[in-house]
């Protein structure tokens, strides 16, 4: 009762004090008005329209705008997702295509206005760095899943599967460069830059994603799967290698800058090798060897090492995504330790950042440049040569090493998984002005088809496999 009482006491006089305020306020006089003149109302406006027009100028605000990019980006990209893995298709793929759905080839021809609101050209600056930040984090976590020590004790079969998987579609691509140059090439980049950029763009395979595919599968402790997983992490060190050199060329000035860079980054990767990742484990904690959780300090100094890394071979010429995916690489061994860091890092990565990536892809994207049939012609010419270039190769040089029929068309299959890492090398050759939008679409298509073919063509190698069982031991 008493507290009651006392409540009540202080609402009264907090009225009180808040009445006489103002009431001595009325009476001051108003201050000079120094400011421009506010333009009065006009006469006869709805207060529901004066109240629409600071609604629509509130989302003027660039914070708000990306505010509602990232609602729009998350939940398309999540939803995409869960319905490519309700058709036993990798959620990334789902995730590729909500950017593109999200673009001019979908939502800027069919709403134009939604679109131009949503997406305005003025806004893209922000989401270009946060998905920029996001592929860096991503690269890094690729760099952690591939184990150096396997690399080193590869089969021969690996070894010569995975060369030939990069060296015949790069072959093939550099030729089909010979017809593409004069009408797809960027304006202003040199028939070398572009000849070196169709064949990498050729001979990429992504080593996230066909893990994934081969932990759903339920392959990876299978020969077939480890034989895939070696295969593709040496693809994935020798693409992104001479992706490094290709970047250099292309953004030198000369031969001579040229030479400098790639030199850089020789010097960078030994550096990183043999110098930091002997050092790096009581560089960054003792915590990370610890039974107990790696605490903050720990997770900010690999933050750090990662941007830094990043930064170092930004500045050397070459892009930022080779500094974060080599920090991963030189990560302390030790599983647990990894493991921490991947489940963090990717998962804010993948939910949030990812999807960024995605989208401004897609707003890259237009599929309405390709209005005629012999766009769609040149399309699928090179969804061919990926393919045949990629299965093909590593179907037969698997075959010639000694395994069978099946399980080399199943290799090949995976080897031509591109996925999230061919459309990060393409961004690359967009953003360096060497690829025009029209072919830059064309790869993007190649990407997600070559993509999307893995899962039924690894089915096809189930059935095929299952019948040849069936003939062999009939009941």
């Amino acid at each position: 009762m008493k507290r009651l009482l006392f409540y009540s006491l202080v609402l009264i006089v907090f009225g009180f004090g808040v009445w006489f305020t103002l009431e001595q306020g009325r009476k001051l006089s108003p201050p000079p008005d120094l400011g421009p003149k506010i333009t009065k109302p006009i006469e006869g406006v709805e207060p529901s329209a004066s109240l629409l027009a600071n609604l629509r100028e509130n989302f003027q605000d660039p914070l708000t705008r990306l505010f509602v990019q990232l609602i729009v980006i998350v939940m398309v990209a999540r939803l995409c997702g869960m319905m490519a893995v309700r058709i036993r298709q990798p959620a990334v793929l789902g995730e590729m295509i909500a950017g593109i759905l999200l673009g001019p080839s979908l939502l800027g021809s069919v709403w134009p206005d939604l679109y131009q609101f949503v997406f305005p050209i003025s806004s893209l600056g922000a989401l270009r760095l946060f998905s920029q930040i996001g592929v860096c984090l991503f690269m890094f976590v690729v760099g952690m899943e591939l184990d150096v020590s396997q690399l080193k004790q590869q089969a021969q079969t690996a070894v010569l599967v995975s060369q030939v998987s990069i060296l015949f579609p790069y072959l093939l691509g550099a030729m089909a460069s010979l017809f593409l140059f004069s009408t797809l090439a960027g304006p202003h980049t040199t028939f070398a830059a572009f000849a070196l950029f169709i064949g990498i763009s050729m001979s990429i395979t992504a080593f996230p994603v066909l893990a994934r595919i081969l932990e759903e599968r339920g392959l990876t402790k299978t020969p077939l799967g480890s034989t895939a997983l070696v295969c593709a992490a040496s693809d994935d060190v020798t693409a992104w290698s001479i992706l490094a050199v290709v970047v250099a060329v292309a953004k030198a000035k000369s031969v001579a800058s040229a030479l400098l860079s790639i030199g850089l980054v020789v010097l960078f990767v030994f550096g990183m090798l043999f110098l930091i990742r002997p050092r790096l484990p009581h560089w960054i904690s003792q915590a990370a060897h610890g039974a107990g959780t790696p605490g903050k300090g720990v997770m900010a100094s690999v933050v750090i090492f990662l941007f830094a890394s990043a930064l170092a071979t930004d500045v050397m010429g070459i892009h930022a995504l080779f500094g974060s995916f080599l920090a991963g690489v030189v990560m302390p061994p030790r599983g647990e330790f990894r493991e921490f860091l991947r489940l963090r890092l990717e998962n804010f990565s993948s939910v949030f950042l990812l999807p960024l990536f995605f989208a401004f892809t897609g707003l890259r994207t237009q599929i309405g440049l390709l209005n005629d049939a012999g766009s769609w012609f040149i399309c699928g010419g090179l969804i061919l040569i990926a393919t045949l270039g990629k299965l093909g190769g590593a179907m037969v040089t698997a075959r010639m090493t000694g395994v069978n029929w099946i399980d080399s068309f199943a290799l090949g299959a995976l080897m031509n998984t591109r996925g999230l890492v061919e459309l990060i090398a393409l961004n690359i050759g967009y953003d360096l002005g060497i690829l025009s939008p029209r072919i830059f679409t064309m790869l993007v298509i190649m990407a997600l088809v070559t993509t999307s073919m893995t899962g039924p063509l690894l089915t096809v190698g189930d059935y095929l496999r299952a019948r040849k069982s069936l003939v062999a031991n009939p009941a």
